[in-house]
């Protein structure tokens, strides 16, 4: 059978106004767990708009990675959220207090709030490892409303 499912018959939900859906197999299928970890810095930035760079100035910035992945270990956890918290702390670290634009890897590149979102998810990725837990997303916020998304995708 083609696309056939461990699961035969899904679990029957009730969505608003007595609507009934029967739920997606892919949900158990395709399951993961996820945890998020937070860190806020200081730093200031000049950014180019269309070859004019504003004038440098500071922010606060609030930094959220989640990671993800399949499986738990023995312990029924992700990973340590410590783990990554410590992880995110040294990859902010180094922009604490900061001119980004003095900094590599900005100081060759636009610091956005777009490419400071990848960078510290690249490193990220790069410090987790192959141990079965990838970075689903880094969001950058810059300022209240004003927030910027890179999504690596999962590593192949």
């Amino acid at each position: 059978m083609r696309g056939a499912s461990l699961i035969k018959s899904p679990p029957v939900a009730r969505w608003g106004f007595g609507i009934v859906r029967r739920l997606s197999a892919d949900i158990y299928t395709h399951a993961m767990y996820e945890l998020t970890v937070e860190r806020t810095f200081s730093a200031a930035h000049a950014i180019r708009i269309c070859g004019v760079v504003e004038p440098l100035h500071g922010h606060n910035w609030h930094v959220k990675a989640s990671v993800c992945g399949h499986e738990l270990d023995d312990d029924g956890l992700l990973c340590d959220f410590h783990t990554v918290e410590e992880l995110l702390r040294e990859i902010c670290g180094r922009f604490h207090n900061g001119n980004l634009n003095t900094i590599p890897p900005f100081d060759q590149i636009n610091p956005t709030a777009e490419l400071v979102a990848r960078h510290i998810a690249d490193q990220l990725e790069r410090r987790l490892g192959a141990g079965g837990v990838w970075v689903l997303s880094v969001s950058v916020q810059e300022a209240a409303g004003c927030v910027a998304t890179y999504r690596p995708g999962k590593p192949s």
